[in-house]
C-alpha cells in the first residue's frame, strides 16, 4: 500500500489481485445478493483508491480493507432500515407513469394552451384582466380592484362572468 500510494502503480494490481476474491466473498456472504454485492465492492474499491494519499500503516491493510468494507455494509443497513420495500407491483406503476416528453402529450399540451389563449382573448378586456390578475399574479380581490379602480364586488362579478365564459369556450 506504502508503494502504491508512492505512485506505484504495479504495487495496486498486486493489492487488489491478492485481496479481490476474499473481499467479494466477504461482501456477497453479508448481502447474498450477487448484483448488489458487485456494486458494494466496487464502492469499496472506491473508496480504496480515494484514500490512497491519506492511508496510514497504523494497521494490516486487510484490515483497513474489511473495514472500509464493514462501515459500506452498515450503511447499506442502515439506508435499508428507513427504505420501505417496494410494492409489489412497483414495475408496473412505473411503467404506467406518463412520460412528461412525450410527443403526443406536449402536443396536447400545447393545443390545450393555445386555446386557453384563444378564449381568454375572446373575453372583454375587463374581465380578462381581472383573470389574470387573479390567477397569474394570484392578487386578492381588493388589490385588483385597487389596481383597477374598481370597487371588491365588481371584481368579484367581473371573475364570475369571465370564468363561466372560458368554462363554457373550453368545455363545449
Amino acid at each position: 500500500m506504502l508503494a502504491w500510494a508512492g505512485g506505484d502503480a504495479a504495487a495496486f494490481e498486486a493489492l487488489y489481485a491478492r485481496h479481490r476474491g476474499p473481499l467479494y466473498r466477504f461482501i456477497l456472504g453479508q448481502l447474498r445478493d450477487r448484483p448488489l454485492a458487485e456494486e458494494l465492492y466496487q464502492d469499496v474499491w472506491q473508496r480504496v483508491i480515494a484514500a490512497r494519499a491519506g492511508w496510514k500503516p497504523e494497521a494490516a491493510f486487510s484490515t483497513w480493507l474489511y473495514r472500509i468494507a464493514h462501515n459500506r455494509l452498515n450503511d447499506h443497513w442502515r439506508a435499508q432500515r428507513h427504505r420501505p420495500p417496494a410494492p409489489v407491483d412497483a414495475d408496473l406503476r412505473t411503467a404506467a407513469l406518463a412520460d412528461p416528453d412525450d410527443p403526443e402529450r406536449l402536443a396536447d399540451a400545447d393545443e390545450a394552451r393555445g386555446r386557453l389563449q384563444q378564449a381568454l382573448d375572446e373575453l372583454p378586456e375587463e374581465q380578462r384582466e381581472a383573470v389574470l390578475l387573479r390567477l397569474q399574479q394570484e392578487l386578492s380581490l381588493e388589490e385588483i380592484g385597487r389596481i383597477t379602480g374598481v370597487g371588491r364586488e365588481t371584481v368579484k362579478s367581473r371573475l364570475r362572468y369571465a370564468l363561466d365564459k372560458l368554462r363554457a369556450r373550453l368545455n363545449p
